[in-house]
């Protein structure tokens, strides 16, 4: 044992000279490896502060006094120990939700406060009108401490002063506060003062006494029941259970954060989620692979300046072994370094990073929260990379040939010729699992057929590095010089090909996928108008308050839109009335006439109408909007003669002449209050499965008096000359601003999301800076490790920018040869997850069947994206190469 802690000790000792010694290599190392420790470290803690565990959250839901809330639901309910992550209800009812007095003869009497009622608001603003949170709370009361934060002014002390928090005032709003209620009526209230939530942030939150909002101006974020703050002893486990049964929800304080300490009834055993397992384990090896091959060339180049010194250690009586554990000892010091900076500077960065964090998050975030077990397992991860980034070189140089290195000849043992027929056999076994997984095993199998390429990949580079050799030898000097020094000192250039050929496979894969999929939805994209065309529709599905729909005022709309666009032509789109919230609903269904089941229904296969009904009416004219998706030819005809015209996805249906309507109208509790039947008869039209129809129908006005339907205006078509962005964003805030708000949609055609391109480029802009790091330090190794051949080159002659043109040639070579194997790489993962990822958009059932929408694969190349990476970037590296490097060595002897 003692002499094994002494080999280690000599082993220590030599690996740190050597560092001390090449100072500028031990840098190189350092960094590579340090770097994905910093980012991941930064992250994790960033991560865990913006996560509000149980006992950091809990006094923002309690405040600072309060020992427990109560709230009051309409049934008997089952919770865990927090409510907030565990509770449901038995599904049993309760004659009516419990009272502060059934609740004390469960706990006993004690000092409580309502808890804050939370609710939306229809506020004025300077923007126009906006919702707004409002709490309804007494913030003055001591069990209401903690809660919130006065900043300014004073707390309201009547039902018609509230304060506001920063984001009301960044709206507009100065000393009062307006709320719309019903049917528009409006109430205003004084601002006494600012304040900032325990929770939120950025939301925009005014805060009143109880009984400040009158009920029909604000629609609960919850199901609403009677709250109290309550402080005393802890709750019990019993008297939690005994509240449950009358239908009170517990959160208690000390219960909240020992949940795990109590039974929890909604809790589901759902195991250990595969998946995750293999995502994390594919995250981890993929990242491993790359910082070893990152950091792999500065410590093959360590073990080639060592070479003597080993080949002495030998030559004196040592191991093999001996000589890896110099190289390993190396990787010990450089790892352990590596984690301590890593860990050190990350916990840095993540605070200087949080307030920009903030500045993002709607929501406060925790306290500065460092995970130590994470940071460790962070930590070893860095020494791990280390490790096995020279265990290459380790066992490379204890095979050297001893006579050879101390009669100063290279000592390289010869490569081992199984190694590129394994990766043949790997890369061939990688394209195998990406095939499989295209065809429905699974996009994690396709996932870990990129490692495994990428693993063949890394034994076949010395060949192809061989290959280059051998073509450059007709090619100016210092490319030959540059290609044949690459498969000299292979253990020092396959990792950094094989780092640029890692990073270039994981961009090309990526952007491939995201090509493909943004082509699918590129060519699936269905238009609902004429491209260019717009139409104003009502609001009221989406009203804020239910109780205030009412009719749209269209002469109003189109007054706006004459404002905002006098040149456009607008036409009225007819149709029948209105249905949502407050108006009741009306169902209208077209049947085959005698169908006795809901099968014979006909209809387009999808519809998604954008004029505000699917039912149109009209005694002629067919409206413009239908001739995106439907032959509108000869319809027109069939209007003015009575016919209704029905659109259908089932040929067969295209041959009868008529057909049964069946309308019913209910309120809002689902109540019929009125349905008719009509057959009548019609011109059917087959459209397209695959189209979205903007109707289903179009009636004669008869024909929908007949059946119950009455026509009305339903939107304002708005034709060219077509409105501009600009002139859209602006008529869209005019209408959102009416008693009865409307809203508009412009038919555009495929507006692809700016986020889809700016991860394109940032993938690109990864890629690039991970290529500039391993090509640039590459190029920095082979020159310190070529000098005693450039200083030969110097004295025989070569003028002085050969060096410079053997740097910018190496760079080059190392770059471009790395980049296309990651191309090819790339392509295999890359192609073969499109297909489960764009096989198939969706599918519409109707009477005939289903019918699948987009057949795809839609597989779309980044040829520029990859042009760029490709191509540009090693180019453009080894321009920067020929300009930074020094032309002329230092005058010395010859140099071992």
């Amino acid at each position: 044992m003692s002499g094994y802690v002494t080999s280690w000790r000599l082993a220590l000792r030599l690996a740190r000279r050597d560092l001390l010694k090449h100072r500028a290599r031990a840098i190189i190392a350092l960094v590579m490896v340090t770097l994905p420790v910093l980012a991941v470290v930064t992250a994790d803690i960033l991560i865990q502060t913006t996560t509000v565990s149980t006992s950091e959250g809990i006094s923002r839901r309690l405040g600072t006094d309060a020992t427990a809330e109560l709230e009051a639901t309409s049934a008997p309910i089952q919770q865990g120990g927090d409510p907030l992550t565990s509770w449901g209800s038995t599904g049993a009812e309760l004659p009516h939700a419990a009272t502060l007095a059934d609740v004390e003869r469960v706990i006993g009497h004690r000092a409580s406060v309502p808890a804050p009622q939370r609710s939306e608001v229809l506020a004025e603003t300077s923007h126009g009108r906006e919702v707004v949170v409002a709490h309804q709370v007494d913030a003055a009361a001591p069990l209401a401490r903690g809660l919130y934060r006065l900043e300014s002014g004073r707390w309201p002390t009547s039902t018609d002063e509230v304060v506001v928090n920063q984001a009301v005032r960044d709206r507009g709003v100065d000393d009062t506060l307006t709320v719309v209620g019903h049917n528009g009526a409006t109430t205003a209230y004084t601002i006494v003062g600012m304040f900032r939530d325990a929770t939120t942030r950025s939301t925009e939150t005014v805060l009143g006494l109880p009984g400040a909002f009158p009920a029909s101006s604000a629609a609960s974020l919850g199901e609403a029941g009677p709250a109290w703050l309550v402080d005393g002893a802890p709750i019990t486990w019993s008297q939690v259970q005994q509240l449950n049964a009358i239908g009170v929800l517990v959160t208690d304080r000390y219960l909240a954060t020992h949940a795990g300490d109590y039974p929890d009834p909604n809790a589901v055993d759902r195991g250990v989620d595969n998946t995750t397992v293999q995502i994390a384990a594919l995250i981890i090896v993929m990242a491993l692979i790359e910082v070893v091959l990152l950091a792999g060339p500065a410590f093959a180049v360590g073990a080639r300046k060592q070479q003597r010194s080993l080949a002495l250690l030998v030559a004196s009586g040592g191991t093999p072994t001996q000589s890896r554990r110099v190289i390993l000892a190396g990787g010990v010091l450089l790892g352990v370094s590596s984690a301590v900076v890593g860990v050190v500077a990350g916990i840095g960065a993540a605070w200087l990073l949080q307030p920009l964090v903030q500045r993002f998050s709607g929501d406060w975030l925790g306290p500065f929260d460092v995970p130590w077990p994470h940071l460790a397992a962070v930590a070893a991860f860095g020494l791990v990379s280390a490790l096995v980034a020279c265990l290459v070189p380790a066992w490379i140089a204890s095979r050297q040939n001893v006579v050879a290195v101390l009669a100063g000849r290279r000592g390289d043992a010869k490569p081992v010729r199984a190694f590129p027929v394994l990766g043949v056999v790997l890369f061939a076994i990688g394209v195998l699992m990406a095939v499989a997984g295209a065809h429905g095993r699974g996009d994690l199998l396709v996932a870990w057929s990129a490692v495994v390429c990428v693993l063949g990949m890394v034994l076949l580079v010395p060949v192809v590095v061989g290959l280059v050799a051998r073509l450059a030898g007709r090619l100016p000097l210092p490319v030959r010089f540059a290609a044949r020094d690459a498969v000299r000192h292979r253990t020092r250039t396959t990792p950094a090909v094989a780092a640029v050929a890692a990073t270039v496979a994981g961009v090309v894969a990526l952007g491939i996928s995201t090509s493909s999929d943004a082509k699918q939805n590129r060519e699936t994209y269905q238009p609902r108008l004429l491209m260019g065309d717009a139409v104003v529709t009502s609001m009221n599905d989406y009203s804020f308050d239910a109780g205030t729909t009412s009719p749209v005022d269209w002469d109003r709309v189109e007054a706006l839109v004459r404002e905002s666009a006098p040149r456009a032509s607008l036409t009225p789109v007819v149709g029948s009335e209105q249905a949502g919230p407050g108006a009741g609903w009306v169902d209208v269904e077209f049947m085959a006439p005698g169908a006795s089941t809901d099968d014979d229904w006909i209809g387009p296969g999808s519809s998604g109408s954008a004029l505000g009904t699917d039912i149109l009416i009209s005694d002629g004219a067919l409206p413009r909007q239908l001739e995106a998706s439907v032959p509108t030819a000869g319809l027109a005809d069939a209007l003015g003669a009575g016919r209704a015209v029905v659109f259908t996805s089932d040929r067969t249906r295209t041959a009868l002449d008529k057909v049964e309507v069946q309308v019913q109208k209910s309120d809002d509790q689902g109540t019929v209050t009125d349905q008719h039947s009509a057959t009548v008869p019609a011109t059917l039209v087959y459209v397209d499965p695959n189209l979205a129809v903007p109707a289903r129908a179009v009636l004669p006005s008869a024909v929908a008096e007949r059946v119950g339907l009455h026509p009305e205006t339903v939107a304002l078509a708005v034709g060219g000359p077509h409105l501009s962005k600009a002139q859209e964003k602006d008529l869209d805030a005019a209408l959102q601003d009416l008693s009865s708000p409307a809203g508009i949609y412009v038919e555009r055609g495929y507006q692809a999301p700016a986020a889809d391109a700016i991860l394109k480029w940032v993938l690109a802009a990864l890629g690039a800076i991970l290529m500039l790091g391993g090509t640039l330090t590459a190029t920095f190794l082979a020159l310190s490790d070529a000098r005693p051949d450039l200083a030969t080159l110097a004295a025989v002659g070569a003028a002085p920018r050969t060096r410079r043109g053997v740097g910018a040639a190496y760079t080059f070579v190392v770059g471009f040869v790395g980049a296309v194997l990651g191309m090819l790489v790339g392509f295999v993962p890359g192609i073969a997850v499109t297909y489960p990822l764009t096989a198939n958009s969706g599918a519409t059932c109707g009477v005939s069947g289903c019918t699948e929408l987009g057949a795809g694969p839609f597989i779309e190349i980044p040829w520029l994206m990859i042009a760029v990476v490709v191509v540009g970037l090693p180019i453009l590296t080894a321009l920067v190469v020929a300009l930074l490097t020094r032309s002329r060595l230092p005058m010395v002897s010859r140099l071992t």
